[in-house]
């Protein structure tokens, strides 16, 4: 019956990681070992297994007596997304899943990269719900990362900073409902360098809902003209935001009678406004 194989995950600042585990007792190694990195498919779909960007593979090296380590540099580009982790010992059997081991990722909280940085790549392992190890990756550039977020009868204020562009005339955040052929609600930027705020009002938002729960994303303009930047919160060592960061819904009267207004995380950590109907609507 096969062993199972834990992982332990070490993180660095620059967005690297490294993994070690222990060798199976009486399994041997070889040149070929590696652990892989399978990303996942979407629902429906069968599990990806490469190759091209669907896997990764990273060889296994001795690191010590019955330990393995491999290493996954920040220079390495992992697309966006939930990658599941195989050991592969070389052995002629089929990779086996990985759980997670004793993780340490100190270096990822309040990460602060270089604000001219071209693009950044972040990579978080956690757990899944069938306890195997995972990675959530997220490759971006320009990024704006979502600082503090102060919910007010007024209006939401969120401070954040931008990476990869610099703020310039015209610089404006933007809230785009999702629900089609709505237009979306802009607001001038103040800008410090890097460094941004702005106050989406909460009336305004109100006075566009139709029905239901209206989600609103939010995102960052950084010049007149210029693409817009997606606005979330990724440097830190939270995989799943929406479980960890919650924020009140503050009640706006309308026409429609009292809404509810309030910002939230979306499953892949971006920043997004809902806007809830009165009670009974649906």
């Amino acid at each position: 019956m096969p062993v199972d194989l834990k992982a332990d995950c070490i993180a660095d600042s620059a967005g690297g990681l490294t993994f070690d585990l222990d060798v199976p007792r009486g399994h041997g190694t070889t040149w070929s070992a590696a652990l892989v990195l399978r990303l996942r498919a979407g629902a429906g779909e069968p599990a990806a297994a490469g190759p091209a960007d669907d896997e990764v593979r990273l060889p296994l090296g001795p690191n010590g007596p019955g330990r393995l380590r491999a290493v996954l540099p920040s220079t390495v580009a992992l697309a966006e997304g939930r990658w599941h982790a195989y050991a592969d010992l070389g052995d002629g059997a089929d990779p086996r899943r990985l759980l997670p081991g004793v993780h340490d990722l100190r270096s990822l909280v309040d990460r602060r990269p270089l604000a001219g940085i071209g693009r950044l790549g972040v990579r978080i392992p956690y757990a899944t719900q069938r306890g195997n190890l995972a990675l959530r990756s997220w490759l971006r550039g320009p990024h704006a990362e979502a600082g503090d977020i102060l919910v007010a009868p007024g209006g939401i204020t969120v401070t954040g900073r931008l990476y990869g562009a610099g703020p310039a005339a015209g610089a404006q955040a933007e809230a785009r409902p999702r629900r089609d052929g709505a237009e979306p609600v802009a607001v001038p930027l103040d800008a410090d360098g890097p460094d941004f705020r702005f106050t989406l009002p909460c009336a305004e938002l109100a006075a566009r809902w139709r029905r239901g729960s209206e989600p609103w994303d939010l995102w960052l303009r950084p010049a007149a003209g210029a693409p817009p930047v997606r606005i979330a919160r990724l440097l830190d060592d939270v995989p799943d935001k929406e479980q960890v960061f919650s924020y009140p819904a503050v009640p706006v009267p309308s026409a429609a009678g009292e809404l509810r207004v309030g910002p939230y995380y979306t499953l892949d950590n971006d920043l997004a406004v809902r806007v809830t109907g009165p009670l009974g609507d649906a």
